[in-house]
C-alpha cells in the first residue's frame, strides 16, 4: 500500500502527456504537434490525463484552501442571497425572479397587477408574501439530478396560459424544448431536444418558433412547431446553407412580424413573416451584400408600419433609416445621420418612441428617439465610468422604459425612465451587505499610447484607503478581451471587492479589435490586424509600470476565451511584464482550430481571424501570434493558470490542455483546471461559480504577494 507521504509527493509531480507524432501541412508548411491527440475526449487516457491535471492543480493550491474559503464566505457575505428582481410588466401579470439562501438557481414567479393601468411595479421583500403569487420555474426543482443546468429559453405564451423554456445538463449549449400547461402546472406530450436557446410562442400561443444546429454548432434552421402535433412533422421556415451565418429568430414587440435574422462576423440579413400567417414565405428586408451590417424593427409612424433600419452601408459607426415596411428597398428616410466616432449600436422601438443604445467617448450612452423629428433624448449620469442600456421591457406600449445601470463603485440598479416628464425613477439597486459604502472606492480612466502612437483606454478601481494610484507601486489585476467589438463596460461585481478590499487595483484595457471606441476600434484589430490587440495590451501594461502604478512583480494579468488567446499571445510577447496570466477557456491553439471547418463554429470565425485554409498569407500571420505554436524555450514565462471545461464547444478542452503540456516542455510554472461536467460559461449553479472564482482569485492573490493574517485581509507591497 502506498502511504500518504508518497501519495501527496507524487501529486506535486505535474503530468506529462505522452507525445504522439502526428503532424499537419499546409500550403508548404508542416507543423509536429505531439498532443493533438488529446482532441479525442473519447479516449480514456485522455480523461485519464484531465484528471491527472486536476489533482495536480489542487495538490499544487492545497496551501490556498484558506483563503479560497474565506473569498467564498466574502462574497457570500455581501450577496442577499434571498432576494427578488424588480417586477416587468407583460399583459395581466408581473414577472420577476427569487433567489432563496442556499439554492444554486434562480426560481422564475409572477404575480396579477392590481389594475390595467397599474405602470407602477410593486416593491418586493423576501420577507413578505407577494399576494397571487405563482411560480412558473424553480430551477433547483429541473436541476435535481444533474451536475449542470442551464436555461436556454423562457418565455410565457401572450395570454399567459403556457411556458416553454428550455434546458441543458450537459454544458453543449443544445437544450431539450418543454411546454408546460400554468393552469394545471403539468408538461404538455411537446418535447423537442437539440434546440438553440431562445424559442419563442407565436403571438397567439398556438406555435413555438426555435433553432437547430448543425454537425459543427452553427444555427443553420429555424423551425415551426404547432402544439399537440408530432415534432416529426415540424415545418422548416428558413434554411441557411452558408455555412458562414448562422439564423435567429424572434418576433418584434409589436407582435406584427416575426423576424428571421440571418448573419456572419461582417454581414447580415433579415426576413420577415407576417405573425398571422407563419407559414407564409418570407420576404427579406435588404438583400444581403458582403460587408453590409443591418438590423430592423417594427413601428408604427403616422399609422404606417415603418421598419426603422440601423446599418453600416457607407456608414462605419452606422445610420438609422427608416424605410416602408411594405416596401423595405425603397425610399430610405435618414433619421440619425452617420456621425464618425458615435457608434450606433441598436434601437429598441416602442409604439410612440425608440429607445436608442450608442457608444461615445468610450461609454455606453442610452437615448430616447422622437419617431417625428428624430430627436433624440440623452439620459445623463454623474459618474464618469458607467454602463447603461434597455433592459426588461416586453410591453408595446408603456409610459416607460425599464433600465440598467452600474459603474465599477455603484451595484447595479433599475431605473424606470419616465418619457412624459423625463424623471429616473429609481425602482432598485443591488444590495451589498456588510456596510459597502461606494465612496470608499475611486474609478477613473488613463490612456496608455501604443507603440504606432494610438491612445488606448485604461479602467481603473480601487480602494481608496491603500492610497491613489501612482503614489506609489501596488499590485495590479488588468483584464482584457478585443475581440468581436465587445466592449468590456465598467460594471459592479461583489466577488472584485475581495481583491480591491486587500489593496489590489483592478484595471481593463480597451485594446483594439473590442468597440470600446467605435467600428474603427474594432477593424483595426482583426483578421491582418490582429497584433494590434496583443502589442496594445502589452503597451497598457508597460504604462502602468511606467507611470508607478504597478511594477512586473506585482502584475497578473486576465482574460477569457478570445480574451484567453490575448492572455497566451502576450506570455510569449513580453513574459517579463507580469508576475501570473489567468486564462479562462482560452482560444489559445487558435490556428490549428480556424484550420480545421469540421469543428464547431470554424467556417463563421473565418471573417473574424481570416481564413488559413486557403490562403497562405493569412496562414503565415496566424502561426506567427497563435499561442500553442510560438511558445519559447527562451523565455522565463510567468506563472499560469488555465482553466476549461470538458463540454465547452466553443473553445475545446484541449486548447488549453496542449497549451499548458507544451509551457512545461520549456519549465514554465503552468496549470489546468479542466470541470468535468460544464461547457463555455464555467461550471452552473450561484455557489459552485463563487467558489469557481474564489478558486481564480485566490491563485491570482498568492501570485501578486498579497496575503491574509488568520482574520484579517492586507495587502503586501509591491516589490520594487
Amino acid at each position: 500500500m502506498t502511504d500518504r507521504s508518497t501519495a501527496d509527493a507524487a501529486s506535486l509531480v505535474p503530468p506529462a502527456p505522452e507525445r504522439r507524432p502526428a503532424a499537419r501541412t499546409h500550403h508548404g508548411d508542416t507543423f509536429d504537434d505531439p498532443y493533438e491527440w488529446m482532441r479525442d475526449k473519447d479516449d480514456t487516457a485522455v480523461i485519464a490525463h484531465l484528471e491527472a491535471e486536476n489533482a495536480y492543480t489542487q495538490a499544487r493550491t492545497a496551501h490556498l484552501e484558506g483563503l479560497r474559503e474565506r473569498i467564498f464566505q466574502e462574497i457570500k457575505g455581501r450577496t442577499q442571497e434571498t432576494d427578488l428582481s424588480v417586477p416587468s410588466r407583460r399583459g395581466e401579470w408581473w414577472y420577476y425572479g427569487r433567489t432563496v439562501e442556499g439554492k444554486q438557481y434562480g426560481i422564475q414567479c409572477r404575480a396579477p397587477l392590481a389594475s390595467p393601468d397599474d405602470w407602477t411595479p410593486p416593491v418586493l421583500s423576501p420577507e413578505s408574501e407577494v399576494p397571487g403569487e405563482q411560480v412558473l420555474l424553480d430551477g433547483n426543482v429541473e436541476a435535481e439530478g444533474h451536475e449542470f443546468f442551464s436555461l436556454g429559453s423562457f418565455e410565457v405564451s401572450n395570454d399567459g396560459t403556457l411556458m416553454l423554456y428550455g434546458v441543458d445538463v450537459a454544458g453543449d449549449e443544445r437544450y431539450t424544448l418543454r411546454v408546460r400547461d400554468l393552469r394545471t402546472g403539468e408538461n404538455l406530450p411537446d418535447e423537442i431536444p437539440g434546440t438553440g436557446a431562445g424559442a419563442s410562442f407565436s403571438p397567439d400561443g398556438r406555435h413555438i418558433v426555435y433553432t437547430t444546429m448543425d454537425d459543427a454548432w452553427r444555427p443553420d434552421t429555424v423551425w415551426l412547431h404547432e402544439l399537440g402535433t408530432d415534432v416529426a412533422a415540424d415545418a422548416t421556415l428558413f434554411h441557411e446553407a452558408d455555412e458562414r451565418y448562422w439564423v435567429g429568430a424572434g418576433f418584434t414587440r409589436s407582435d406584427r412580424y416575426l423576424v428571421i435574422g440571418v448573419g456572419s462576423s461582417i454581414t447580415s440579413e433579415e426576413w420577415l413573416v407576417d405573425a398571422d400567417d407563419l407559414r407564409s414565405e418570407p420576404r427579406v428586408v435588404w438583400p444581403r451584400r458582403e460587408g453590409v451590417e443591418y438590423d430592423s424593427d417594427h413601428a408604427v409612424v403616422d399609422g404606417t408600419d415603418v421598419l426603422f433600419i440601423l446599418h453600416n452601408d457607407g456608414a462605419l459607426d452606422f445610420e438609422l433609416v427608416q424605410v416602408a415596411a411594405s416596401d423595405p428597398s425603397g425610399a430610405r428616410r435618414v433619421v440619425i445621420p452617420h456621425r464618425p466616432g458615435v457608434r450606433l449600436l441598436g434601437l429598441s422601438t416602442f409604439r410612440d418612441w425608440g429607445g436608442l443604445g450608442y457608444r461615445r467617448g468610450g461609454l455606453a450612452r442610452l437615448g430616447i428617439l422622437d419617431y417625428a423629428d428624430g430627436d433624440v433624448r440623452e439620459l445623463e449620469f454623474d459618474e464618469p465610468l458607467y454602463a447603461v442600456g434597455t433592459a426588461g421591457n416586453p410591453e408595446w406600449a408603456p409610459p416607460v422604459v425599464r433600465i440598467g445601470y452600474a459603474s465599477f463603485t455603484t451595484p447595479g440598479t433599475v431605473y424606470d425612465y419616465e418619457i412624459a416628464s423625463g424623471d429616473l425613477l429609481l425602482r432598485k439597486q443591488q444590495p451589498v451587505l456588510g456596510g459597502y459604502d461606494p465612496s470608499d472606492y475611486g474609478q477613473a480612466r488613463v490612456w496608455a499610447r501604443a507603440a504606432d502612437g494610438t491612445p488606448i483606454p485604461v479602467s481603473l478601481v480601487w480602494k481608496r484607503s491603500f492610497g491613489e494610484p501612482g503614489g506609489s507601486p501596488r499590485p495590479v489585476h488588468l483584464y482584457g478581451y478585443g475581440s468581436y467589438e465587445h466592449s468590456i463596460e465598467p460594471g459592479f461585481s461583489v466577488a472584485r471587492l475581495s481583491e480591491l478590499d486587500r489593496g489590489v487595483i483592478f484595471a481593463v484595457a480597451h485594446v483594439r479589435g473590442g468597440g470600446e471606441m467605435g467600428r474603427q476600434w474594432y477593424e483595426d484589430g482583426k483578421l491582418l490586424a490582429k497584433r494590434n490587440t496583443f502589442t496594445d495590451f502589452v503597451d497598457c501594461a508597460r504604462h502602468l509600470v511606467a507611470e508607478g502604478y504597478t511594477t512586473p512583480a506585482a502584475l497578473v494579468a486576465e482574460g477569457g476565451s478570445a480574451g484567453g488567446l490575448l492572455m497566451g499571445a502576450v506570455a510569449n510577447l513580453a513574459p517579463e511584464l507580469f508576475a501570473g496570466i489567468l486564462a479562462d477557456v482560452p482560444f489559445v491553439d487558435a490556428l490549428t482550430t480556424i484550420l480545421d471547418p469540421s469543428l464547431p463554429l470554424t467556417v463563421i470565425e473565418w471573417d473574424e481571424w481570416g481564413d488559413p485554409l486557403h490562403d497562405a498569407g493569412v496562414y503565415a500571420y496566424m502561426k506567427g501570434y497563435t499561442p500553442y505554436e510560438n511558445v519559447r524555450p527562451d523565455a522565463a514565462y510567468p506563472r499560469i493558470l488555465a482553466v476549461t471545461s470538458l463540454n465547452d464547444t466553443r473553445v475545446l478542452y484541449v486548447e488549453p490542455a496542449k497549451w499548458v503540456a507544451r509551457l512545461r516542455e520549456v519549465g514554465a510554472d503552468a496549470l489546468l483546471k479542466c470541470e468535468m461536467v460544464a461547457g463555455h460559461g464555467g461550471v452552473s449553479g450561484r455557489y459552485n461559480a463563487w467558489r469557481e472564482r474564489a478558486f481564480e482569485l485566490a491563485w491570482l492573490l498568492d501570485v501578486l504577494g498579497v496575503a491574509d493574517t488568520d482574520d484579517q485581509p492586507k495587502s503586501a507591497a509591491a516589490s520594487s
